[in-house]
């Protein structure tokens, strides 16, 4: 007993020993928080490094950890807006230590990449946004613009559907032509594109590996486009690609992503069975004699569950002196339309070395691609919504036993030239390849002269080169080639533009009350040459249905001669003055000047508001240039301004005594056609509250364009060709955009970021023709389908350009009464004179909203993307919305269930019924990801993600979806956007 007390009693001291022990090797850390000027920071977060115990300073600053260990510990402290500091410190009992935090003005010091060179953010005065790789779109990203899609104000980027590699539509407030090009010029690596079509492939871009982009530059108003003078109307998107870094060491980076595409939806229709009840309540006996009796949903037998994969594997560091970059990529994307898909093997690599210690800089960038697409025949997704629902897809005949219509008055049982054909035929037994290989490069000298450091010269020498070849097989048993004997089509193409570009730089920090000067001048020589060989047009046994037409062989070269000053005084007065003298062999007057303008006022610099507290940017800018137009898109040859002629079509034949021979046609021209140009007016306000936790702009600008370049009617009898490109018309637009990012809340272990922006924009055509005529309605455009060369919009001064032009439509007890619409000029009877215009497809307003979360390893985000005021015309219903389209003889067609409504016996393709309004709010994807750190003992990390693109659209249109492509608004064989899911993986060694 006394033995067990005793044990007990020793077992006393020791813990009352070791708690002695504890305490006295415990201690506390206090203090406070405070900025440059000995403000206190209330809220900032301190925390010791390694362990989970953090405090949150208080209203004066002041903060206290206890307890902590006695010894050396890291104390980390950081705060939105300020430059998070890591101090070691040694804890003997109490310890008390303030601590400073510095302003962390990198948003402002950020810098810029703009025409031939780059600034500091806080040194902008032009409209410009960067976008950095941090905040792309996640998922499916096969070609680059989709990185940004609703990430930029006055940006809007619309893909013209969802066929793998699919062009999308970028127009940058608004775009500023009706029937030249509305594109953007796009520079990647200091190496302007053309954009032309390049045959082969659906988009231009394609062959650029998203994963390579660092980030996107947007140039938006006049005072920060007109450095590229007669291509800058359109604004400019300059791309920088991922390069390696002095000093890095060798990293490795692989990631994975897998995805399912699924339809998100389909085109109204009705069903077999409630096609057969439509037939046999309404039909003739010969019509309910022709249906059949299987039940086929003809879209749900064009589409597909698609997979892709998109790979990519980099090297990047430094080897000595020589930061490099290495990157492979491989994407394999199938479509969700039947044989459609696209394969894409990328490469790049890009060298940095600095020699003559610093003085010069070399940077060389290579890439190159090759694509392999397959495309799907568009005409299949009209014929599967309208093909008869009770006919089965396969049966025994020659037409490779896909069913078909047949001519009863044929006696080889050809199929019925008149009716649908079968959509999943068209798919399976067309095949419709193209291969491009494109490169891309250029090598970058930029000498920091020895004896005047503040002078660089910088020498860029650049290349753009391109060959595709496709070909286009039908079998000769084919439904839709069966009468011709099939189909061999093959086409190539060759691409080869160059670029050359010299310019001096001097900037220099002056003393005194002149703050900072920095001069630009330079020269650009780029050329641009193109060949299209001939090939005959051949059936499938290889007889030549049409002979080879003229080999095609076109160059255009452009000169130009350009300078820029940036004058800072006072650090807050700023000014930027550009010129740019182009020269282009497009036209016989070759030259024009394009200059602009620009001040900006640091108002937050101003010794009234230097030491707000609250305040941390604050700056006017206004602005005003010309820019130009000079890419005539698909119009007309590179030279509008010479005589030419063309070779007649067969039909065009002159016979001499027995032989016939094809004539010379005339060709329009203008001699004195040149560059469209445009006036922006710019002014905008930059904004940062709270160390720029909530920052932002708004900017207001009016473009007026002139002298458009534009395709007009010619004369009847002229024995010219009837349309004429020539400068005629003016344009307006207006509009008001506004960015806003903010951090909401920011701890240790959760951050959340969101962004918004904001979009209106207005466009007026203000002049068409070179003689007023109050008279004239306009010029027709927008080809439908149904009937011959109808169209439904038009452009006429004092309208948005390619308004619906159509009937007002005449309603009782809420239904469209067929072949009735009100005389709107009131002559008592309904003429095509009745026709308004009405609606625009072009949104007024334009809405973007981001938001991205972390929460210690975990991080998601989405986005989202509205539309309002944008209209759409139902073609796909307007199409099949009558009892007419099931009533033709010897087949029967599907309609749209539009008809059980309207009753329509005959189409009405001008009722204003059919265009819809199609505002809506997308989310454009949603991401969540898992990030698993310490792998490999601290060497590697590994990135899981989930992301679902295309996730729900909220929308009022009936058809299949409210975004179908700016500037068209007609809903007519759209490839339909998937709803796409992925799973990606991402090592970094």
């Amino acid at each position: 007993m006394q033995k067990l007390r005793l044990i007990r009693f020793v077992w006393l001291l020791c813990f009352m020993a070791c708690s002695l022990v504890t305490y006295a090797q415990t201690g506390s850390i206090s203090g406070k928080i405070m900025d440059e000027t000995g403000q206190p920071l209330p809220g900032a977060t301190v925390f010791i490094k390694g362990t989970n115990q953090h405090a949150i300073a208080g209203p004066d600053g002041s903060f206290k950890l206890q307890p902590v260990s006695n010894g050396a510990a890291a104390i980390v402290i950081r705060m939105i807006g300020y430059q998070p500091i890591e101090r070691e410190v040694t804890v003997n009992g109490e310890l008390q230590q303030d601590f400073q935090l510095t302003a962390d003005t990198h948003g402002l010091n950020e810098v810029v990449v703009v025409g031939y060179g780059t600034q500091k953010k806080s040194d902008l005065t032009g409209s410009i946004t960067a976008v950095s790789s941090k905040d792309f779109n996640k998922g499916v990203v096969a070609t680059p613009e989709q990185l940004i899609t609703g990430k930029v104000a006055g940006v809007q980027i619309v893909a013209n559907g969802g066929a793998p590699g699919s062009a999308s539509k970028i127009r940058i407030r608004g775009g500023s032509s009706l029937n030249a090009s509305n594109d953007p010029l796009i520079v990647i690596d200091g190496v302007p594109l053309d954009n032309a079509e390049v045959k082969g492939s659906s988009n231009p871009l394609s062959f650029i590996n998203p994963n390579d982009i660092e980030s996107f530059n947007i140039l938006k108003d006049a005072s920060a486009t007109a450095i590229y003078g007669s291509r800058a109307s359109n604004g400019v998107i300059i791309i920088t690609t991922k390069k390696g870094k002095a000093g890095d060491k060798l990293r490795i980076n692989f990631s994975t992503l897998h995805s399912l595409s699924q339809k998100e939806g389909i085109v109204p229709v009705l069903s077999a069975g409630e096609f057969r009840q439509l037939v046999n309540e309404t039909g003739s006996d010969e019509q309910k004699q022709l249906l059949g009796n299987a039940n086929t949903n003809w879209q749900d037998e064009i589409y597909r569950t698609a997979y892709s994969t998109d790979n990519n594997l980099s090297i990047s560091g430094a080897i000595r002196s020589l930061p490099f970059r290495l990157s492979l990529g491989y994407m394999n994307q199938d479509g969700i339309v039947k044989t459609s898909s696209m394969r894409r093997t990328s490469a790049g690599l890009s060298l940095s070395p600095r020699l003559l210690n610093d003085h010069l800089k070399i940077d060389v960038n290579v890439r190159g691609a090759i694509t392999n697409s397959r495309f799907a025949d568009l005409e299949a997704i009209n014929a599967a919504v309208a093909f008869d629902p009770t006919q089965p897809v396969h049966v025994n005949n020659q037409f490779g036993n896909y069913f078909e219509w047949i001519d009863p008055t044929s006696a080889t049982g050809a199929p019925y030239t008149l009716a649908t054909r079968n959509p999943l035929s068209m798919l399976e037994l067309k095949n419709d390849k193209g291969e491009v290989k494109r490169s891309l490069g250029n090598i970058q000298f930029d000498y920091k002269f020895h004896f005047l450091p503040e002078l660089r010269a910088n020498l860029n020498l650049g290349y753009d080169v391109s060959e595709s070849e496709g070909r286009t097989l039908v079998p000769a048993y084919a439904g839709n080639a069966y009468n011709r004997g099939g189909i061999d089509k093959s086409y190539s193409q060759t691409k080869n533009n160059k670029l050359l570009d010299f310019y001096l730089n001097y900037a220099k920090d002056l003393k005194g009350i002149h703050s900072r000067i920095d001069v630009t001048g330079g020269y650009s020589y780029q050329d641009f040459i193109r060949t299209e060989p001939a090939y005959p047009d051949l059936n499938a046994k290889g007889d030549t249905i049409s002979a080879a037409g003229v080999p095609f062989k076109t160059q255009n070269t452009l000169v130009s001669f350009f300078g820029r000053v940036n004058y800072t005084l006072l650090d807050r007065y700023l000014l930027t003055a550009t010129v740019r003298r182009d020269g282009s062999s497009r036209f016989r007057e070759h030259w024009s000047t394009f200059p602009s303008v620009a001040l900006a006022w640091r108002i937050n610099q101003e010794s009234f508001l230097k030491n707000a507290k609250v305040l941390s940017d604050l700056k006017l800018r206004v602005g005003y240039g010309v820019t130009g137009q000079q890419d005539f898109g698909g119009l007309l040859t590179d030279y509008p301004y010479l005589p030419r002629y063309t070779i007649g079509d067969p039909t065009a034949q002159y016979q001499f005594g027995s032989s016939y021979y094809l004539t010379l046609r005339p060709e329009g021209y203008d001699a004195n056609i040149k560059w469209e140009e445009t006036e922006t007016y710019n002014a905008g306000l930059d904004f940062g509250f709270l160390n720029n936790r909530v920052s932002g702009s708004i900017d207001y600008y009016v473009k007026k364009t002139k002298d458009l370049l534009s395709v007009i009617p010619v004369a009847a009898g002229s024995n010219l060709t009837n349309q004429l490109l020539t400068n005629v018309g003016n344009i307006e637009t207006k509009g008001l955009e506004l960015t806003l990012n903010a951090t909401p809340v920011s701890t240790r272990n959760f951050n959340w970021d969101a962004g918004l922006n904001f979009t209106y924009n207005t466009v007026e055509i203000t002049n068409l023709t070179k003689v007023k005529d109050p008279n004239a309605q306009g010029i027709p455009v927008g080809t439908i389908a149904g009937g011959t060369g109808n169209t439904i919009q038009i452009h006429s001064v004092g309208y948005a350009p390619f308004s619906y032009f159509v009937y007002k439509q005449v309603y009782k007890d809420g239904k469209p009464v067929e072949g009735e619409y009100e005389d709107l000029n009131k002559d008592g009877q309904i003429t095509p004179d009745d026709r308004y215009r009405y609606k625009s497809p072009n949104p007024k307003f334009l809405l973007g909203f981001n938001s991205q979360f972390s929460y210690k390893n975990w991080n998601a985000g989405f986005s989202l993307r509205g539309s309002i005021g944008n209209y759409v015309y139902n073609n796909a219903s307007s199409n099949n919305g009558a009892y007419r389209n099931f009533s033709y003889p010897n087949y029967l067609a599907n309609v749209s269930p539009s008809v059980l409504e309207t009753n329509f016996a005959v189409n009405q393709y001008f009722s204003d019924y059919y265009v819809e309004n199609a505002s809506f709010l997308r989310m454009d994807n949603f991401t969540l990801g898992y990030s698993f750190k310490n792998i490999l003992k601290d060497k590697a990390s590994l990135r899981v993600s989930a992301t679902v693109q295309n996730a729900f659209v909220i929308t009022g249109y009936s058809g299949l979806d409210p975004e179908l492509g700016i500037g068209d608004g007609i809903d007519n064989k759209f490839y339909p956007r998937p709803r796409v899911y992925s799973l990606g993986l991402n090592l970094d060694f």
